[in-house]
């Protein structure tokens, strides 16, 4: 048994690159769905543009800001919980190094190699590079490739603000009168293509995907802007 292969790691770093696209088209789409149930709620109770542009701009910042930092809390304690897995490794490749060769070579067995194949790929791994066979094969981990928890957040952000952009504008450009129908629209295009997007990426049907996506916005758009409908005929 060797390293993994060009063509492996390269599968491997596409399906890491895969899951981050799809984590910044959900973040994206929540951008979109949370923005636009706000606008419109907003559009219910008043025409001012200078209310709905402050309540847009306010639920993005506030949207991407809490994006950003649930993705950085996150992501730090799962990079803390790897690097503490690790660290434990490190002690034990250190400490009790048979036991933990031995303990690789049974990991090896149990996915299908022979004992002797196991022992011997065993060996060379931990000639190799120990902690790193470890990490892959017992706890999952790459230790070259731990996520970044900053990382996390400035694409958690990007993509949130990216999405709240959209019913942003389309509440606030057009006058008064086309305003709500364009924002409705826009914003059941735009769940039309990350729902189609996510989906594509996450190898499941488009149709689904799509079909729950505009109906969740159109609901949370219809609530919002019943709500405000109401607020704003009682003088709230």
């Amino acid at each position: 048994m060797t390293e993994p292969t060009h063509d492996e790691s390269h599968g491997g770093a596409l399906g890491s690159r895969l899951n981050w696209l799809r984590a910044a088209v959900l973040g994206a789409n929540d951008g979109i769905v949370s923005t636009a149930g706000l606008v419109v709620g907003v559009a219910g109770a008043t025409e001012s543009r200078a209310a709905l542009l402050t309540a847009g701009l306010a639920g993005l910042l506030a949207g991407s800001m809490s994006m950003a930092a649930g993705e950085y809390v996150s992501v730090s304690t799962q990079r803390d919980s790897e690097m503490a897995a690790l660290a434990v490794e490190r002690r034990e490749l250190r400490e009790q190094p048979e036991a933990e060769l031995r303990e690789l070579t049974e990991l090896l067995a149990e996915r299908g190699l022979s004992r002797e194949v196991a022992r011997e790929a065993a060996e060379q791994l931990t000639a190799r590079d120990a902690l790193k066979a470890h990490a892959r094969v017992e706890l999952g981990i790459d230790p070259d490739q731990l996520t970044d928890p900053w990382h996390a957040a400035w694409a958690s952000f990007l993509a949130f603000t990216v999405g709240a952009l959209l019913p942003l504008l389309a509440i606030v450009l057009p006058p008064p009168g086309p305003r709500l129908p364009v924002t409705v629209l826009s914003v059941l295009a735009a769940l039309v293509v990350t729902g189609w997007t996510s989906a594509r990426l996450g190898a499941a049907d488009p149709r689904r995907a799509v079909l729950r996506n505009m109906a969740g916005g159109a609901l949370a758009m219809g609530v919002t802007y019943a709500a405000g409908t109401l607020l704003g005929a009682a003088g709230v």
